[in-house]
């Protein structure tokens, strides 16, 4: 990430930009709202649901779960992904600092 200077910027902001980053894919969305449908999940059955390729599938399913989106289990010779709730709590609180400063601006917007 040399290009980005990602140095230049604090934890926090890089941690809120790869998380981001990694729900900007259409299919990553679906995998996250199949995994809120079915709680947990082997990606054998997300191939079934997702018009991609099982390697396509894995492939967002390793980002997904490098940024700590999703986490997953060795159950036998599968792994059983579900959602990891701090990622989504950590999420949660920056968009809510937002839209409080965002509301308590909007008297005063341009």
């Amino acid at each position: 990430m040399g290009l980005t200077k990602t140095e230049n910027f604090t934890e926090k902001q890089n941690d809120i930009a790869k998380l981001l980053k990694a729900l900007g894919h259409p299919a990553r969305i679906a995998i996250i709202e199949h995994l809120l449908k079915m709680k947990t999940c082997v990606c054998g059955d997300l191939v079934s649901e997702l018009p991609l390729a099982q390697a396509t599938v894995s492939q967002h399913l390793k980002e997904l779960k490098n940024v700590g989106i999703i986490k997953g289990t060795v159950e036998g010779n599968a792994v059983c992904y579900c959602l990891d709730e701090n990622a989504f709590d950590y999420l949660k609180g920056y968009f809510s600092n937002i839209l409080a400063d965002v509301k308590c601006q909007q008297s005063n917007c341009c």
